[in-house]
């Protein structure tokens, strides 16, 4: 491959501001500065206008965005549909302006749609070859719509690599779009240093990082929090919950009720990446409740620091846990949930797998692998 030929990163979700409200964004940000390191990276990201800027070593194309995150349009409501065609049309004009001086060597569409979709246009006008990676909301939200999922399968089919950020995901993808996906793990680069090592006993710090919404299963944790008995409480120094979302209202009446009846809990908003590291840091366990879900990003970010987990059998967690990495709960609900805290609160972690899992998920090696697929070739023959 030519040293001037780049990589087009397509994504609907990206890292700007740095406020944390942007998991998957941050993903795509700092895998974009990785891979900036290795070769020319390009992106075409949300923003308020189409408009070219640059973003440390990465060129950026911007597409018109909603108001609304994305994932909130649900293309099986009607009302949406206007909306979807505009944003559509902007993220199709950025990519195709990304490639305008014809450099783009190949695309990677963050996810499969649209931005998989905005790859393969690029693919039928202009020759390049594209890969997708997939998310959860790809193949287990999207892919229950008829349409749409004849238009994922059709994407994925067409792509020359893809990926998924979990490995049931992958097995699901598959079954779905009729074709291999590869695991490939979504995670992001953190400075992570800790001031003092995990707790060896109680009080422990307990700390949930993350959206406000039903899929993430803040909900359960409340409950399971109201659950929990004096000689539960004795032994938890505090609980740090963080995040935002659309269970805003339910999450600061439960914490007032909480911190009514003396309970050490703190609330705070989207923590921003230096924030976050310094919640991580601080903690001792790491609460996931989720509902559904593949495999977090905020999952690496705790094996960054160390932190043993508490989750619900969702998704790979259960594989993950089982290495020696946390606790988990029987069932997805808030009383299975209040027995994995209790357990967390009794039982010692295994340091040496939560190190063994931070080096799976270093965003260094993910940068490797994409960028030796650029480079090789589609067809597997050295460029």
């Amino acid at each position: 491959m030519s040293p001037d030929r780049a990589i087009a990163l397509i994504s609907t979700s990206y890292a700007r501001a740095g406020d944390g409200s942007e998991a998957a964004g941050a993903f795509v940000a700092d895998l974009a500065q990785e891979l900036a390191a290795r070769m020319p990276v390009r992106v075409v990201v949300p923003g308020r206008a189409e408009a070219r800027e640059r973003h440390g070593a990465v060129e950026a194309w911007s597409f018109q965005a909603p108001d609304k995150p994305l994932s909130l349009l649900s293309p099986g409501n009607p009302a949406n549909w206007p909306t979807i065609a505009r944003t559509l049309g902007s993220l199709k004009r950025a990519t195709l302006a990304a490639n305008a001086d014809r450099r783009v060597a190949h695309a990677l569409g963050f996810w499969v749609l649209p931005s998989g979709w905005a790859a393969r246009a690029l693919q039928r006008q202009h020759g390049v070859p594209y890969s997708v990676w997939a998310l959860g909301s790809d193949i287990w939200s999207l892919g229950r719509v008829p349409l749409v999922r004849a238009m994922l399968g059709a994407v994925a089919r067409d792509a020359v690599r893809a990926y998924s950020d979990g490995m049931q995901l992958a097995a699901d993808a598959a079954r779905l779009c009729g074709r291999e996906f590869e695991f490939l793990p979504s995670t992001r680069k953190l400075a992570a240093a800790r001031e003092r090592p995990v707790a060896l006993r109680p009080p422990y710090r307990l700390l949930f990082l993350g959206r406000w919404h039903p899929n993430k299963g803040v909900d359960l944790l409340m409950q399971a929090l109201a659950a929990l008995g004096e000689d539960d409480w004795a032994s938890i120094a505090e609980v740090h919950i963080a995040g935002g979302g659309p269970l805003q209202g339910l999450v600061e009446a439960q914490v007032a009720e909480l911190q009514a009846a003396a309970r050490p809990v703190r609330l705070s908003g989207y923590l921003d990446r230096e924030r976050a590291c310094r919640a991580f840091a601080d903690a001792d366990r790491l609460l996931l409740p989720s509902r559904i879900e593949s495999i977090p990003v905020v999952f690496s970010d705790a094996m960054k620091f160390s932190l043993p987990v508490v989750s619900m059998p969702t998704g790979d967690l259960p594989a993950l846990i089982a290495q020696g990495t946390g606790w988990l709960a029987e069932r997805i609900d808030a009383p299975a949930f209040a027995t994995a805290i209790r357990q967390c609160l009794s039982g010692a972690h295994d340091a040496q797998a939560l190190r063994e899992m931070n080096e799976r998920f270093s965003i260094e090696s993910i940068a490797d692998r994409i960028a030796a697929m650029v480079r090789n070739g589609p067809d597997g023959a050295l460029r």
